[in-house]
């Protein structure tokens, strides 16, 4: 008997799509939940620090102090939300949250820019959401060095012997949602494919047909491929759904080849699902697969994929466990496709590890199913 007959295999993937037509609930998750997941993480994760509460203590009351507290309120980055007597009221305003940074402008400030001597205002922030209070005080020192520059000393603006010009390239307006949104890709199809196939071989035990597909002269490897081929078909269906939702909803660019994108999904798909069965042959209960399909692919995609924090910047023995992490590379693809436009020749590193990544999961899966009944 071969290993691979096209005639049971097509026979076995029938099979599986006829079972989950039936089944409304997995038609549901493979199709609905994807969508709902990038809607809802697209617009609940915003690193983009904008409308920062700023209370300004205005000691010299002149005008220069009020430019300087107008500079900051025209930026569009602070809202002035309260003008304190003291200093020493930042303590109330941080508690309550009134708010996250307090400008001081002492007393001399005007005059010490009409007698052309450095003038001093003291920033304070409140540092128990480090991002945000980093932010902001990059945000409030740009703001200053603005206002810097505009000053007129004795008549005379102030001339910088070197100007600096900067220029973002791939995202432009530094929208923390088009690094978001193909990352998303990544991570919700990681989720999805294991959580789909982990549900397979589990429910022919549950169900009692394991006893009819261990009757049939189908081998191990008809029987994964066969399973996999109906939900790698829906994967496929949801990169693209994903994708086009990524970009007409959230207006994220794509700059990138259509035709290189899918191959390489194609690539990290066959090796999500074969995780999937691998975990679905080994539990044996659809509420353990679950379980352990969402531990091993939700957690380890979501914190150790570099989606919400730089692998740069993790431990060794974090970093060195998340190339064992599939979404990684995934999500240097669709950033790299959606944002940049690269091409395979950037990219092959990526494909060559998630085509490993394929075979590996497969091998798995194929090796720990078992057609015979205890």
């Amino acid at each position: 008997m071969t290993w691979l007959d096209p005639a049971r295999l097509w026979a076995m993937a029938r099979k599986e799509t006829l079972q989950l037509r039936r089944d409304r609930r997995s038609l549901l998750l493979a199709f609905a939940l994807p969508l709902l997941l990038l809607v809802i993480f697209g617009y609940a994760i915003v690193w983009d620090v904008r409308d920062i509460a700023l209370a300004v203590v205005d000691q010299d009351r002149s005008r220069e102090s009020r430019e300087l507290v107008d500079g900051f309120v025209s930026s569009g980055y602070f809202h002035l939300a309260a003008r304190p007597e003291r200093a020493s009221d930042a303590v109330t305003l941080f508690a309550r949250g009134t708010a996250r940074l307090v400008l001081v402008v002492p007393p001399g400030f005007a005059a010490d820019i009409g007698g052309g001597r450095t003038a001093t205002v003291q920033v304070l922030l409140d540092g128990s959401d480090a991002n945000t209070a980093t932010i902001a005080l990059a945000y409030a020192e740009a703001v200053a060095a603005s206002y810097g520059q505009r000053v007129v000393l004795h008549g005379e603006r102030l001339t910088l012997p070197l100007t600096a010009q900067s220029r973002v390239w791939y995202n432009e307006t530094l929208a923390s949602r088009n690094m978001i949104v193909p990352g998303l890709v990544a991570v919700i199809m990681m989720v999805i494919a294991a959580m789909l196939t982990s549900l397979t071989i589990a429910r022919e035990w549950e169900r009692g047909t394991m006893e009819q597909l261990a009757s049939t002269p189908v081998t191990r490897l008809e029987v994964v491929l066969g399973k996999l081929l109906p939900y790698l078909a829906i994967g496929l269906v949801d990169v693209a759904a994903v994708s086009v939702l990524g970009v007409v909803l959230f207006g994220v660019p794509f700059r990138g080849s259509v035709l290189l994108l899918f191959p390489l999904a194609f690539l990290f798909l066959c090796g999500s699902l074969g995780l999937g069965l691998f975990i679905s042959a080994v539990s044996r209960s659809q509420v353990l697969a679950t379980q352990l399909a969402l531990v091993a692919t939700f957690l380890p995609a979501f914190l150790l994929s570099g989606f919400m924090f730089a692998i740069e910047n993790m431990p060794p023995v974090l970093r060195a466990i998340s190339y064992l992490v599939p979404a990684r590379y995934f999500l240097v693809v669709t950033r790299g496709i959606f944002l940049k436009g690269v091409g395979i020749s950037v990219l092959r590193y990526q494909a060559m590890l998630m085509l490993g990544f394929a075979v590996v999961g497969l091998a798995l899966a194929v090796r720990s199913f078992r057609k015979e009944l205890d």
